[in-house]
């Protein structure tokens, strides 16, 4: 496996060595010792499976509390997958970047404590596969507008289908001032 550059201090894009051949291919994707070496040392304990149609944006989710690091990838279609900086004193906060993931790159993103995240299909469907470091808690469940103007995420030029929950978020500056995510160089 290797790691690959991003922008964005804290989330980490993972390509892994794919085994090929006229059979299909081959690859490991998750080996916690490597993933170690690039500074993931979170103890996944939930797996999740979606499946969504093309244009479906789910996000930006985030969870306060204990919070939840996840681990993105997309095993069948393609999907733009998007992280937002919320830790406060971030000298990138607000600032967001987007990963193609999707079953030809087979690319992984880790997305940290502190963090919104959420994806868009641009696929006629993809299924995404998170491994996340905390259980399912609705309680400490939070978000922001997936098309607040202030971040200006620049989604894929398709018809967008949020949940009305995400089209109902709040913008990140009504939450900012209760955002529990302290920035740590």
């Amino acid at each position: 496996m290797r790691r690959l550059e991003t922008r964005l201090e804290g989330p980490v894009l993972v390509e892994p060595v794919v085994h090929g051949d006229h059979r299909g291919f081959f690859h490991e994707s998750y080996r916690r010792e490597a993933f170690e070496e690039f500074g993931i040392l979170d103890e996944f304990v939930q797996d999740n499976h979606s499946r969504s149609g093309r244009g479906i944006v789910r996000g930006m989710h985030f969870q306060v509390g204990r919070g939840m690091a996840k681990l993105v990838r997309c095993s069948v279609g393609a999907v733009v997958d998007v992280v937002v900086d919320l830790r406060g004193g971030s000298p990138t906060f607000g600032e967001w970047e987007a990963f193609p993931l999707n079953d030809d790159n087979l690319h992984q993103l880790y997305c940290p404590i502190g963090f919104a995240h959420g994806f868009a299909v641009v696929s006629d469907s993809a299924d995404v596969l998170y491994k996340c470091s905390a259980y399912y808690d609705g309680s400490i469940e939070r978000g922001i507008k997936y098309d607040d103007p202030d971040v200006g995420i620049r989604w894929p030029d398709i018809e967008l289908i949020p949940s009305e929950r995400d089209a109902n978020a709040p913008l990140l500056r009504e939450v900012k001032d209760e955002l529990p995510f302290t920035y740590q160089p």
